[in-house]
C-alpha cells in the first residue's frame, strides 16, 4: 500500500504534526505535500479531497482502490490495522485502552489551551502566561502524563515505556505549545516534554516549519 499525506503549515499545524508522526515515527513509508492554511487555493484543496475537510488527510492507494482518511485519530486506527507490527499502540490491552483514552481526550478537549496558545514552532515567548482556564487544561494534562507514566512508563522516556507510540504522537504538539509559551511544568512533565521535542521525527518537522515563509497573523503575538 502506498501513502500520501497532506499537511498544513508545519510551523502552525498541530494536527499535521500528529499525522506526520503516525507515519514517520513507525517507519511507514509515505510521501507528502504541504497545503498552506487559509490562503487562496485552500478551498480548492478541500474540494479536490472531499470528504476530507481539514488537514492532515491521508490518501492510501491499494490499486485500484484509493481511500482518504481524515482526522488523526482515524488515521491512527487505520495505520494500526494495516501495520499491526509497527507498535502504534501498546501491546498490552489495558495499556492500549489507556493510550486510546488519552488520545481521545487530547482529540476532543483542552479548548482553552488550543485557543490561547496556538502552535508556533518559530517562536518562544517568555511573558505569556496561561489564564485560569488554560491552567486547568495544563494541570489536567500533567496529571494524565504522571498517571500513565507511573503505571506503564517504567524507566522509559515515554508515557508507555521505552517505545514511542500513538499517544506520544498526540501529545507532541502539546509539548510544542508548552515550549513556545514557556509554560512552567513539573520536573517529570518537563522531562517528558523534552523527550518529545527531541524525538528525531519531531525535530525534522520543526526544522521544516522554521524554513516556511507563510505567516498566519492570528498565530503570532507581539510579546517577547
Amino acid at each position: 500500500m502506498r501513502y500520501h499525506l497532506i499537511m498544513g503549515n508545519q510551523a502552525y499545524s498541530s494536527w499535521s504534526l500528529r499525522g506526520w508522526l503516525l507515519l514517520k515515527a513507525f517507519g511507514i513509508e509515505f510521501d507528502y505535500e504541504v497545503v498552506p492554511l487559509y490562503v487562496p487555493g485552500y478551498e480548492r484543496f478541500l474540494a479536490d479531497n472531499y470528504p476530507a475537510n481539514t488537514v492532515p488527510a491521508l490518501q492510501a492507494f491499494d490499486d485500484p482502490e484509493k481511500s482518504t482518511i481524515w482526522d488523526s485519530l482515524a488515521m491512527a486506527e487505520f495505520l494500526h490495522e494495516q501495520h499491526p507490527e509497527a507498535g502504534i499502540w501498546p501491546t498490552d490491552p489495558h495499556a492500549r485502552a489507556a493510550a486510546r483514552s488519552l488520545c481521545a481526550e487530547m482529540h476532543s478537549s483542552y479548548m482553552a489551551l488550543r485557543s490561547t496558545m496556538p502552535m508556533n514552532v518559530r517562536r518562544v515567548y517568555q511573558s505569556i502566561r496561561p489564564d485560569a482556564v488554560t491552567r486547568r487544561d495544563v494541570d489536567r494534562i500533567e496529571d494524565l502524563w504522571s498517571w500513565a507514566a507511573s503505571r506503564w512508563g517504567g524507566a522509559g522516556p515515554y508515557l508507555f515505556g521505552e517505545n514511542f507510540c500513538a499517544v506520544d504522537a498526540f501529545y507532541a504538539p502539546v509539548a510544542s505549545r508548552f515550549h513556545t509559551y514557556s509554560v512552567p511544568l513539573k520536573p517529570t512533565s518537563q522531562r517528558y516534554a523534552d523527550a518529545l521535542l527531541n524525538y528525531p521525527a519531531v525535530v525534522e518537522f520543526y526544522e521544516a516549519g522554521m524554513r516556511e515563509s507563510w505567516v498566519l497573523d492570528f498565530n503570532e503575538f507581539d510579546q517577547e
